[in-house]
């Protein structure tokens, strides 16, 4: 089965882009984030015509996270269990698939704007209690997988300009931190499980020919647990989306799992 994240930046503005998309590429989860709707908004009855059962945590203007999936969806839960946010940032479903159930946690992360601001200590405070969720539902559903925009470049490699831009916002070692932090809860970094081309990214500013000049950033990623690992058959960042009229400024990452 293959699974995506994509951060559409606006499903309204990007759901024809998104339903070509799943024509061309007929994943089995597709994971949607900055969807900037309200769930009464939610484009649900395209989507089904479309194929695909759908979830969603809307929310006006900003934020809101959805889960697409060809089987069927149960136990939805939306945001962090216990932290108290205004925001729409997180939603969990299990997709019953043919290998049995898989555990789906979609978040769009906190950005965090710059280390120091309030902004920033409101990420890290999120950081710590979506590691706790997650280590939560690990012990219940040992095939796992959580994805998404996360907001955090791991390492130099991840950026295109490591040395510019270290320490600024999505480069910090408290970022980084938490996101080890994640891979030791016993989670891999589907990317990195392959041989990748140099300077991939999945992310690029509109401005100044970010996308042309591949001045891109590495932050929506896709983490398997080790019960998932041994059937992990590839992960790539699909870049033809941003070539798009009116793209989103992120591409989908695709994960492969065989049987």
């Amino acid at each position: 089965m293959k699974i995506a994240t994509w951060n559409v930046n606006s499903l309204a503005v990007r759901l024809p882009q998104v339903l070509d998309w799943l024509i061309a590429h007929p994943v089995d989860v597709l994971c949607l984030q900055e969807l900037k709707l309200t769930d009464d908004k939610f484009p649900l009855d395209v989507l089904q015509q479309a194929g695909y059962q759908a979830v969603s945590f809307g929310q006006k203007t900003y934020n809101g996270v959805a889960i697409l999936s060809l089987a069927p969806l149960s136990s939805v839960s939306r945001n962090i269990a216990g932290f108290e946010d205004e925001q729409s940032r997180v939603i969990t479903c299990t997709v019953e698939t043919a290998q049995g159930p898989l555990r789906v946690v979609n978040g769009y992360f906190v950005n965090g704007q710059e280390p120091g601001s309030d902004k920033f200590a409101y990420k890290m405070r999120w950081l710590d209690a979506l590691r706790a969720q997650v280590q939560a539902e690990l012990t219940q559903h040992e095939r796992l997988v959580l994805l998404g925009d996360f907001n955090i470049t791991p390492d130099d490699r991840d950026s295109y300009d490591p040395v510019g831009l270290r320490e600024t916002i999505h480069h910090t070692s408290e970022e980084r931190a938490h996101f080890r932090s994640l891979l030791d809860l016993g989670l891999s970094d589907a990317f990195r499980m392959f041989e990748q081309p140099e300077k991939s990214f999945s992310w690029w500013d509109y401005r100044m020919l970010g996308f042309q000049k591949n001045r891109g950033l590495r932050i929506d990623h896709i983490l398997v647990s080790d019960a998932l690992k041994p059937q992990v058959k590839g992960c790539v960042v699909d870049r033809a989306p941003r070539k798009n009229k009116q793209p989103s400024d992120h591409a989908p990452v695709v994960l492969e799992l065989g049987a």
